[in-house]
Parts: C-alpha cells; sequence; structure tokens
C-alpha cells in the first residue's frame, strides 16, 4: 500500500490517462469528472481526513474510473467502482490497465441499490439533476447506507460570478462555502452531518449536440459527511 506522500501534480497525470466513455449517455450525464477536480477531492479525502489509505473505498456511479483509481494509487486497501452502464465499466477496466493498476480495483456493472455491506470511504460524482431532477439524491441514500464517512460532488445551486472570479485567481483552488439548504436537510435526513463542503470551479467539453458553448465553466460542491 501506498505510504509516502503523493505529489497532486502526480495523481493529475495518473489521472489524465483515464480515457472518456466512447459513447457517453446524456440521460446517465456521463460526464467524466475533469483530473483536477478528481485529484482535489481524492487529496482532501486522503491527506485532509485520512480517509483512503489502508481503507475501504466505494465508488458509487464509478463511470470511467477516476476516482476509483485514484483512490487504488494514493494506497486504498480495497477499491470497488460500481457503475449501471456496462459501456463504462468496460471502459474503467480498460484504464485499469491504462494505469498499471489492473488488480487493485474490483468493477461491478449494477444499479447502486444492490450495493450492500459496509465500507470505510465513499468517493462519488454521482448526477447532477440535470437531465433528470434529484437524481444525487439515490447516490447520498446509499452512500450514508453503507459508509461513515463520504465525499459527494454536486453542482451548485448558484451562479455566482464573484466566487467564480475567486476561484479562478485562488492559488489553493478550492473555498470552503455554506451548503445548498436542500441538501443539507436531505443529509440530515439519512442520519448524515456535514463536516465541510469546498467549492471548486469545473469546466467541461463540447459533448453533447445541446451543449451551446465549446467549454462550460460552472461551480461544483464537494460535500464531506459522516453518517451520525
Amino acid at each position: 500500500m501506498q505510504k509516502r506522500l503523493i505529489r497532486k501534480l502526480d495523481l493529475e497525470i495518473l489521472l489524465s490517462q483515464v480515457g472518456p466513455i466512447p459513447s457517453p449517455k446524456p440521460s446517465l450525464e456521463q460526464y467524466t469528472i475533469p483530473a483536477d477536480i478528481a485529484a482535489t477531492m481524492l487529496y482532501i479525502a486522503t491527506y485532509t481526513y485520512d480517509d483512503v489509505i489502508d481503507k475501504t473505498v466505494l465508488d458509487l456511479g464509478c463511470g470511467t474510473g477516476r476516482l476509483a483509481l485514484g483512490a487504488a494509487f494514493l494506497g486504498a486497501k480495497q477499491v470497488i467502482g460500481v457503475d449501471i452502464d456496462r459501456t463504462a465499466v468496460r471502459t474503467a477496466f480498460k484504464n485499469s490497465g491504462k494505469t498499471g493498476l489492473r488488480n487493485r480495483v474490483q468493477w461491478i456493472t449494477a444499479d447502486i441499490d444492490v450495493i450492500e455491506g459496509k465500507v470505510d470511504t465513499v468517493l462519488q460524482n454521482p448526477p447532477f439533476g440535470v437531465q433528470k431532477r434529484k437524481a444525487d439524491r439515490k447516490f447520498l441514500e446509499k452512500a450514508l447506507e453503507v459508509s461513515k464517512r463520504v465525499y459527494s460532488l454536486h453542482k451548485s445551486p448558484y451562479r455566482d460570478k464573484a466566487l467564480i472570479k475567486k476561484l479562478k485567481t485562488s492559488r489553493t483552488e478550492i473555498m470552503s462555502v455554506s451548503p445548498s439548504p436542500f441538501i443539507k436537510r436531505f443529509i440530515q435526513r439519512n442520519k448524515g452531518k456535514i463536516k465541510v463542503v469546498y467549492a471548486m470551479l469545473m469546466a467541461i467539453p463540447h459533448m453533447f449536440r445541446f451543449h451551446m458553448k465549446e467549454k462550460h465553466e460552472f461551480i461544483v460542491y464537494l460535500y464531506v459527511i459522516e453518517r451520525d
């Protein structure tokens, strides 16, 4: 297992090798999490809160496997990636070979509803609910059911131009913010407690016909949650 401190740059380089889904489905909101966002999320979970090294880690809705593979690279004891889309899981398996981590992650094609048991940590980049309203709630429910510590990425409910400007000029690339009132209440109803929320600036390229720009920038919130 990885015991030494991994440079964030080295983590980003590894994650940049993770290829996208060949034909992403808009209905599943299959946007591959950018390498810089994934690296920041993993770095916080690993080195700020000690929730990755020697831990059992579950990536719900793993897509092409960036979070799962990053956790394995950083020294997780066991990593499981779950996604309902067979093509995504096949892509994740190929990516595990490209990154030299083929034997470090177990991939499962299934709806997250079937997941049972307990893990130490859940990492997830769930659907933002743009195509299907409240699609992220199902992921939060399952994450809090199977783990005491959850790292979950959600689209900000606000278009805050001032915050976007601050994030673009900030050296840290993250800022602590207040949670969405709706998500906060949902987490509390599911016996969770928010430790902190970090705002980050995410950029996704033009992927679908309905996209109007070559690149779309928006704020995402990383929720660090623990179960009561």
